[in-house]
C-alpha cells in the first residue's frame, strides 16, 4: 500500500511527458491534462485517509534503508497539502480551457502545469533534504517556462527578476544543504533530527538554520524577501498567477515549517523569535501593499504575503492550538487564493483592465459573479463561520498562549484590513453607478465561473465541516509537534 505515496508523483510526470507529443492537438491535451488531475485528487484523497487509519506511510526507493537511501514520506502534514495541490491543479485546469489562447496551449502550457504539479507535489512528500532541492528545482523550472510563456513586454521583463531571484535562492540552497551535511553527515531530515540534538553544536546549527531560513524565505516571500513577487506574479495571466499564488509561495511556507519543527528544535528562544517578527513584518507590509493599490491582481498579490505571515506565526508560536491554526489556514489560503485569482482573471476577462478606477456597477451586469467575489472576501478576511476564521482564530489564540501578544493582536487587526482592501474591489468595482455604454470584452463566462463556484463551495465546506476535519488536522499537528513521531516512521527506530 505504501506504493500509494508515489503515485501523486508519477501522475502529472507521465502525463507531463504524454503530453509534449500532442502539442498541436489542444483537445486531446485538455482531455489528457484534466484526467490525470482528476485522477490524482482520488489518488490523494485516498492518501489522507491511509495516512489517517494507518499512520504515517514511507516508501524506500530502491529498497534502500533510511537515512542513506531516498524515501518519500507522507505524514497527515503533507497529505493534505498534495490533496489541496491537486484540488487547485484540477480546477486552474478547467479555468485556463476557457481563458488561455491558442498560441500558448500549443507552446506546452498543460506540460508545464503538470511538471509543476510534480515538483509541488514532490516536495511535500519527500523525506529527504536535497531531493527537497531537486523537487524545487522542477517546480521552479515550470514556472520559468510559465511566467514567460505569450512574450508580452510585461512578462519578460519580470522573469528576468524572478528567474535571478531564484538562481540566487537556489545557489544558497545547495550552499545550506552542503554546511549541514558537512556538520552532520547525513541529509535524511529525520536523522537530521537525531544527529543535531546529540552533537550539541548549538551555534553552528544556528547559523545554517538562518541560512536555510534565508533561502526558504525567498521562495516563501518571507520580509523583506518578498520584493519580487508582486511584478513577477501579476505579468503573468490570471490562470498562472492563480496556480503560483495558490501553490509556489506555500511550499516555501511548508519547507520553513518542517525545518523548523523536526530539524532545527535545538534553540527555539532564539530561532522562533526571529520567525515571529518576520511574520509581523510580513503582515504589515503585505497589508500597507494591498490597501495602497487600485488594481485588483496587485490587492490579491499582496494578500499573499499578508497570509505567509499569519501562518508563519501560528508556526513561530509553535503551541499545539497556534500549529494546528497554521496548518488550517495554509489549507484555507492555497483554496481561496485560486477562488480569488479565478475572479480578478474573470473580471479582467469582462473589462479589459485590472484598474479598479475604470470599472464600476459590474454587478448589474454580473450580479453572480459579484456575490462570489463578496463571500470569497468574507472567508479571506476571516469571517465566520467561512474556512479562514478557525484558521486564524487558533492561531490568535496560540500567540496568546505563547506570550506573544502584540504579533498576535497584529494578526487579530490585519483581518479588518484584509477586509477593507477586498471590500474596496467589490465598493468600486461591482457596486455603484454602472459606466455607461459599457460593453463587455467576452460573452458567456460560464466556463470561468464553474471551476470558481467549485473552490468558494469547498472553501464553505471547510468553514462548516471543522468537526469532521479536526481529526485530520489534530494528526497533522501532533507530528510537527512530536518530532519521534516522524522519525520513528522513517528510521523505524
Amino acid at each position: 500500500m505504501n506504493n500509494l505515496i508515489i503515485l501523486p508523483l508519477v501522475l502529472p510526470l507521465l502525463a507531463g511527458i504524454l503530453l509534449i507529443f500532442f502539442n498541436k492537438n489542444i483537445r486531446i491535451q485538455r482531455w489528457l491534462s484534466g484526467i490525470a488531475s482528476f485522477a490524482a485528487i482520488i489518488i490523494s484523497a485516498i492518501l489522507v485517509q491511509t495516512v489517517h487509519e494507518n499512520g504515517i506511510q514511507t516508501l524506500e526507493l530502491g529498497n534502500w534503508k533510511p537515512p542513506f537511501g531516498i524515501v518519500l514520506v507522507a505524514d497527515m502534514y503533507s497529505s493534505l497539502l498534495v490533496l489541496t495541490t491537486s484540488i487547485i491543479g484540477f480546477t486552474t485546469l478547467l479555468f485556463a480551457f476557457t481563458t488561455i489562447n491558442v498560441e500558448r496551449e500549443k507552446f506546452y502550457f498543460y506540460s508545464g502545469v503538470q511538471f509543476l504539479l510534480l515538483g509541488v507535489s514532490g516536495a511535500f512528500l519527500t523525506g529527504d533534504l536535497f531531493n527537497l532541492f531537486v523537487f524545487f528545482e522542477v517546480m521552479l523550472m515550470s514556472s520559468y517556462m510559465l511566467i514567460v510563456l505569450g512574450s508580452t513586454k510585461a512578462q519578460l521583463r519580470e522573469s528576468m527578476k524572478y528567474i535571478l531571484v531564484n538562481v540566487i535562492s537556489s545557489a544558497l540552497f545547495v550552499i545550506a544543504v552542503a554546511y549541514l551535511y558537512a556538520v552532520t553527515g547525513t541529509l535524511n531530515m529525520a536523522d537530521l533530527s537525531v544527529r543535531i540534538s546529540e552533537i550539541g553544536q548549538s551555534g553552528l546549527i544556528t547559523v545554517i538554520s538562518i541560512l536555510f531560513l534565508i533561502v526558504f524565505g525567498l521562495k516563501g516571500a518571507l520580509f523583506p524577501l518578498y520584493f519580487w513577487l508582486p511584478g513577477s506574479y501579476q505579468a503573468p495571466p490570471s490562470v498562472v498567477t492563480a496556480l503560483f499564488g495558490a501553490l509556489l509561495t506555500k511550499v516555501g511556507v511548508y519547507s520553513i515549517t518542517r525545518i523548523y519543527t523536526l530539524i532545527f528544535t535545538h534553540d527555539q528562544a532564539f530561532t522562533h523569535q526571529i520567525l515571529a517578527w518576520l511574520a509581523a513584518l510580513t503582515i504589515i507590509f503585505g497589508i500597507i501593499g494591498s490597501i495602497a493599490y487600485w488594481d485588483i491582481k496587485k490587492i490579491v498579490i499582496y494578500n499573499i504575503i499578508t497570509a505567509i505571515g499569519v501562518i508563519i506565526f501560528g508556526v513561530a508560536a509553535n503551541t499545539e492550538t497556534a500549529i494546528e491554526g497554521s496548518i488550517y489556514y495554509l489549507v484555507h489560503d492555497m483554496i481561496i487564493k485560486g477562488a480569488l485569482f479565478f475572479i480578478v482573471g474573470t473580471i479582467i476577462a469582462i473589462t479589459g483592465t485590472s484598474n479598479l478606477r475604470k470599472m464600476s456597477g459590474l454587478i448589474a451586469s454580473h450580479p453572480f459573479l459579484g456575490w462570489l467575489f463578496f463571500i470569497a472576501s468574507l472567508s479571506l478576511a476571516g469571517i465566520p463561520p467561512l474556512s479562514g476564521f478557525v484558521g486564524k482564530l487558533k492561531i490568535v489564540q496560540g500567540g496568546f498562549e505563547a506570550g506573544e501578544y502584540t504579533i498576535a493582536l497584529i494578526v487579530l487587526l490585519s483581518s479588518l484590513l484584509v477586509l477593507y482592501s477586498v471590500m474596496k474591489i467589490f465598493i468600486n468595482g461591482f457596486w455603484g453607478e454602472p459606466i455607461k455604454d459599457f460593453k463587455p470584452k467576452v460573452g458567456s463566462i460560464k466556463g470561468m465561473l464553474i471551476p470558481t463556484v467549485m473552490l468558494i463551495a469547498l472553501s464553505i465546506g471547510y468553514g462548516f465541516g471543522v468537526e469532521w476535519l479536526s481529526p485530520y488536522i489534530t494528526q497533522a499537528a501532533d507530528t510537527l509537534l512530536d518530532p519521534s513521531i516522524y522519525i520513528q516512521a522513517v528510521l523505524k527506530e
